[in-house]
């Protein structure tokens, strides 16, 4: 759930925020908020729901796209992104502001500073224009959970020389890493690779919630997890 961490961290929303810090199950929190329910009151189709509409709106979901994934009336997707919107009223700010900013300086940043230029943002065509705002509001977000696994990546491969480790770094997908790990250090390397992941937005940048990081291991990546 690295994005919608960074999500939290950019937006400075307080129930994203106070979720994280409380590991709270960010799905669940989200259906409370939307529907208005106790936390023993969310059935599991209030969690999808939920769900999708948290990893949507990291990619400027609209209502279409959100009644496609979620089988529902276009009308009830809208009334569910408004919702959600109200409840967090940190990221719908967070979403005006860089659309805004985009438009003015023609691009966005990551979180470490990396840009993407948007010269799409200020189009007449509403498609080119509309996609560029999308990626405008996704870009710091997705972008910077890139840069944080990369400088993960990077402190991994210092660490394992540094702590004579017999583990070697197999593969990157999305927000995991997986190794190949001798079995007699299995536990040490656990321990490191948690560690590290962890702390690496340090010392470049501190999010206002934690990165939590859970570790599988088995004979093969499915059994890992």
């Amino acid at each position: 759930q690295i994005e919608l961490r960074v999500l939290a961290h950019i937006a400075k929303d307080e129930k994203l925020v106070e979720a994280f810090r409380n590991d709270m199950d960010i799905h669940t929190k989200t259906a409370m908020d939307v529907f208005g329910v106790a936390k023993d009151e969310v059935t599991s189709n209030m969690r999808r729901h939920a769900k999708a509409v948290n990893f949507g709106i990291v990619y400027g979901i609209s209502d279409y796209g959100l009644s496609q994934s979620l089988d529902i009336t276009r009308k009830e997707a809208g009334e569910f992104i408004k919702k959600y919107l109200e409840s967090f009223p940190g990221v719908k700010e967070y979403m005006d502001d860089i659309v805004q900013d985009a438009k003015q300086k023609g691009y966005v940043t990551t979180l470490l500073n990396r840009r993407r230029y948007l010269p799409e943002i200020t189009s007449r065509n509403f498609n080119l224009r509309s996609f560029a705002e999308r990626t405008a509001m996704n870009t710091p977000i997705q972008g910077s959970a890139a840069d944080i696994i990369k400088k993960a990546m990077i402190d991994m491969a210092a660490r394992l020389k540094e702590e004579n480790l017999q583990s070697r770094l197999l593969l990157q997908v999305h927000d995991e890493l997986i190794f190949e790990v001798a079995e007699a250090q299995v536990d040490q390397t656990r321990a490191v690779v948690k560690q590290v992941m962890e702390g690496a937005c340090a010392p470049a940048l501190e999010l206002s919630v934690p990165l939590d990081v859970d570790a599988g291991t088995g004979p093969n990546w499915d059994d890992a997890h």
